[in-house]
């Protein structure tokens, strides 16, 4: 891809674009909507990310051994006529069958969830938006949020730019976060990369993690 006959990566970089913000000290790992009504074929919703979940349990065990927060969004509605999510659910039509008590709303357990772990419960993209995420973010004095999940160029992307305007350094394990078409999650990525995370190989990420002192529980 080029800008007027310039390479994209040029273009952006000599505009001070895409420098890197670097880890903390205090990661927080947020898993975006890694439930089985997107991680199971069979759901309307769903598809084979296999390979993504396995780079994801990288993480999560990483988090573990270290003592890291780990927290797991899942989107789900109820019975109720009225949703506050009515405009999002008329876009994408597809959500309503994520319902709540269903099967599609349950976290896939090849990600190795534990009792010590978050779950966060969402109704819109952003895992910040309407939710606890802030609150808790800032009760573990976190300095660090690593975001992946489905979709890139939806819930992943809306939490990656909520994550920077709180304040985080914000990073993307690039083998982790997984869309529909090739074509949106590559471009959101290098968008993400350019202005609002450092897009990392999970590698990379979870040398960070293993390198890691035993994190204690905020004071």
């Amino acid at each position: 891809m080029s800008t007027h006959g310039q390479d994209t990566d040029s273009f952006y970089a000599e505009r001070g674009f895409g420098k890197a913000a670097g880890f903390g000290r205090r990661p927080v790992l947020v898993i975006v909507d890694l439930q089985k009504g997107f991680t199971d074929p069979a759901s309307p919703l769903g598809g084979d990310y296999t390979e993504l979940v396995a780079e994801n349990r990288r993480l999560v065990d990483a988090c573990h051994e270290k003592g890291a927060p780990v927290v797991f969004t899942t989107v789900y509605y109820d019975e109720a006529p009225a949703q506050a999510a009515a405009v999002f659910q008329a876009k994408v039509p597809s959500l309503l069958v994520l319902k709540a008590g269903s099967e599609w709303a349950e976290i896939d357990e090849r990600l190795g969830m534990e009792a010590r772990d978050t779950l966060v419960v969402k109704q819109f993209a952003s895992a910040f938006w309407g939710t606890n995420l802030g609150p808790l973010m800032a009760s573990w004095q976190a300095d660090t949020c690593i975001v992946t999940g489905v979709t890139t160029s939806g819930c992943v992307r809306a939490t990656v730019v909520d994550s920077l305007q709180h304040g985080y350094r914000t990073i993307v394990p690039r083998e982790c976060s997984g869309d529909r078409a090739p074509g949106p999650h590559e471009a959101n990525l290098f968008d993400m990369n350019q202005k609002y995370a450092d897009v990392l190989p999970n590698d990379e990420v979870v040398a960070y993690l293993e390198s890691l002192p035993a994190q204690l529980p905020a004071i």
